[in-house]
């Protein structure tokens, strides 16, 4: 599987608590970033709405 790089930016109290979950979950902070973007497509692909619409 071939992975296209980007720049991404967060604000640095959002990074902090995602550093400190990747290493909860013995993950690296890129690693936490793909498993929980994979996460939310498939919940998005099973009910073709956000979780927000959900009502």
């Amino acid at each position: 599987m071939s992975k296209k790089r980007f720049v991404l930016r967060m604000d640095m109290d959002t990074m902090k608590a995602l550093e400190k979950w990747a290493a909860e979950e013995f993950r690296s902070v890129n690693g936490q970033i793909e498993f929980l973007l994979t996460k939310c497509l498939r919940e998005y692909k099973k009910t073709g709405k956000r979780k927000a619409d959900k009502k």
